[in-house]
């Protein structure tokens, strides 16, 4: 099942506009999947699109913490596997684990102090908080770029204080 996968997708999903763009990507907020089509004829294309579609299914919008993320990744991989079964495509369960280990590596390198280097505590989407040494810093919302970590001076950190996130 080749170009007829983007037909499938239709299908399933008629409230969900399909394009080609440069990537591939859910946008809930767009209710758009965006898809290579240099790639669609590929296994890891197909894989990819019906991942991003399994996003749209479980109607996953936005996320509060990096843990949650990886969560939302889980899942939609799992779903994935359950469309692929109904195409009669194999998704090769190394590459699912590749592709979380990118987001289990991004959420390790983010969560590690850049003073001590304990893998730490998010207070906020975009705060982390050591409790070995005390440090708090800040991490960029993106989770396409690189994880800097901008430590927060001392008066700040006072100012911070846990959120607390209810996940369902």
């Amino acid at each position: 099942m080749k170009q007829p996968i983007v037909d499938y997708i239709s299908k399933l999903l008629p409230k969900v506009k399909l394009e080609p763009g440069e990537a591939f990507y859910w946008s809930p907020n767009k209710q758009l999947i965006t898809y290579k089509t240099s790639a669609i004829n590929e296994d890891i294309g197909q894989w990819a699109l019906l991942h991003e579609a399994s996003h749209a299914i479980l109607n996953h919008q936005n996320y509060n913490s990096d843990i949650e993320l990886l969560k939302l990744e889980v899942e939609a991989w799992h779903n994935a596997k359950g469309l692929a079964k109904d195409l009669e495509i194999n998704i090769d369960e190394n590459h699912i684990q590749d592709c979380l280990d990118t987001y289990r590596d991004w959420l390790y390198r983010r969560s590690s102090c850049p003073n001590c280097g304990v893998v730490c505590i998010q207070l906020t989407p975009s705060t982390y908080s050591c409790h070995n040494c005390q440090t708090t810093w800040s991490v960029s919302s993106s989770k396409f770029c690189r994880p800097y970590r901008l430590t927060v001076n001392q008066s700040k950190q006072k100012r911070l204080q846990p959120k607390t996130t209810t996940f369902s």
